[in-house]
């Protein structure tokens, strides 16, 4: 990489560890995300995420390993990156007894602004996000979709080059979701950059340009959505019976699919199965399920979902977190 290139990125993290006594949350962490890009972190619970997304925002400092936001080193100039950085966590970090505009500008005030400018700017940003019209009202009767838009409104009071959210849609209703997702489409059209971790893998999906898959405090893969797909390695095939019997199904394929490989859900009357052979796993499973009379309403190969791609990945080295490991 140029000197050029690196000039370039919103994060370079490099070799980041850090451990919490006995238990090591990060072992060696590389990332890079680029201008103007959407980037979503992944992992199961205990990879290492929040503890990562900690340190970019400066709230930890690694144990070895270089991170550096905006061209600005977090451990020498954290005021700095502070500065140039919104930070929007699981949980809204609002005061419930002032009302919405008065948490805007108090924000705006520990960001620096002048009190005229944190005004102007909390007007604005409660008009943007649609809160114009509760901004008079204590935070304590908002709704949490209305909450979780305030809370993403007051990290970009200093309009920030990088935002960082940490599953910002968590506890959301599917409704409350799509208005905040509509308002972070905004922002990336802006130019905005954006880290985001979510469990809600079809936001990664959807959304992201790049995805990068933590576990166990490293990354194992990054790329593209399809990339993930395609490294996968896997097809899938989705099973539809006719009528009930999706466990006297599974039975007639145990001895050519793997149990690993074959999820049953009763209520649905579903099979899914992840193949490395698509094809051939598909007429097998037609003609065994025909020979035991097991009636089909439809079969399919397709291409594994981001979620099924992130198992397969996560598979084979995801286990039992120590007791007490951090998120």
């Amino acid at each position: 990489m140029t000197n050029a290139d690196e000039a370039e990125l919103a994060i370079e993290a490099r070799g980041v560890e850090k451990s919490f006594g006995g238990v090591q949350a990060l072992r060696g962490v590389d990332l890079t995300v680029r201008p103007g890009m959407l980037a979503a972190l992944l992992g199961p619970n205990g990879a290492g995420k929040t503890t990562l997304v900690r340190i970019l925002a400066t709230l930890l400092r690694q144990d070895c390993g270089t991170v550096r936001v905006l061209g600005r080193d977090v451990l020498a100039r954290p005021y700095a990156v502070r500065s140039v950085i919104g930070l929007t966590g699981q949980y809204a970090g609002l005061d419930e007894a002032l009302p919405g505009r008065d948490n805007l500008v108090l924000i705006g005030r520990l960001a620096g602004l002048g009190r005229r400018l944190a005004r102007q700017r909390a007007a604005d940003l409660a008009e943007r996000f649609g809160l114009a019209a509760a901004a008079g009202r204590s935070v304590r009767t908002y709704s949490c979709g209305m909450r979780r838009r305030l809370d993403l409104a007051a990290s970009l009071m200093n309009r920030p080059a990088l935002l960082i959210l940490d599953e910002p849609t968590t506890g959301l209703d599917p409704g409350s979701r799509v208005e905040l997702w509509a308002a972070l489409r905004e922002l990336r059209e802006a130019g905005t950059t954006m880290l985001l971790t979510t469990q809600y893998l079809e936001e990664a999906d959807r959304f992201a340009d790049a995805v990068h898959v933590l576990d166990h405090g490293v990354i194992i893969a990054a790329g593209t959505a399809a990339d993930l797909k395609a490294r996968a390695g896997a097809q899938v095939v989705d099973v539809l019976l006719a009528g009930q019997g999706a466990a006297a199904a599974a039975e007639a394929l145990r001895a050519s699919v793997a149990p690993s490989d074959l999820h049953v859900d009763e209520a649905s009357r579903r099979l899914t199965i992840v193949a490395r052979d698509g094809l051939t796993t598909l007429l097998t499973t037609a003609k065994l399920l025909e020979a035991d009379g097991i009636a089909v309403a439809d079969i399919v190969m397709r291409q594994p979902s981001l979620d099924e791609a992130f198992l397969a990945l996560t598979s084979g080295i995801s286990g039992t977190q120590p007791s007490g490991a951090p998120r």
